[in-house]
């Protein structure tokens, strides 16, 4: 299967991402530090389960794991087993970003790709991380929340 240059293959669990964030980390020199939650009465969108029920209907086990990435940025990732993942930067947070994007973004914020855009009217920064193949991911940053890493990047 032919791919496009710099693109990650397909993360079909959360342990593959998680697999793929350590290496990441590895490579930019930064600490990693991951907590696990398997079964359905641990994982956190699974509030329907029942008491001490730890499988889906289907039987499989649900794996969600959050990861701490040291360093600066700072950054979170809150990986679901449903696929997608919560990102948060420097307290600026990113839901529902696919699974299989997850490096690509992060890699953008460790290489210094993500930037700060402000505007004067009406007054506000938004935070952009693009990824390969003309994507970008924009959030509002609120003013009170601009910390040093965030006004290094504003452009």
């Amino acid at each position: 299967m032919d791919q496009e240059p710099g693109t990650q293959p397909p993360l079909p669990s959360t342990e593959a991402a998680v697999t793929a964030l350590r290496a990441l980390a590895d490579e930019f020199a930064v600490e990693c530090v991951v907590e696990h939650d398997i079964g359905s009465d641990r994982t956190s969108r699974r509030t329907a389960a029942g008491v001490g029920t730890t499988t889906d209907p289907d039987g499989s086990l649900p794996h969600e794991a959050y990861v701490e990435l040291g360093g600066s940025p700072r950054i979170d990732v809150r990986l679901f087993p449903e696929g997608d993942a919560l990102i948060t930067v420097e307290g600026v947070e990113f839901h529902d970003v696919p699974r299989d994007d997850v490096p690509a973004f992060l890699r953008a914020c460790l290489s210094g790709l993500a930037q700060v855009r402000g505007r004067f009217f009406p007054p506000g920064y938004r935070l952009l991380v693009p990824l390969p193949g003309d994507r970008t991911y924009k959030e509002l940053v609120p003013m009170s929340l601009l910390t040093p890493w965030l006004n290094r990047q504003v452009r």
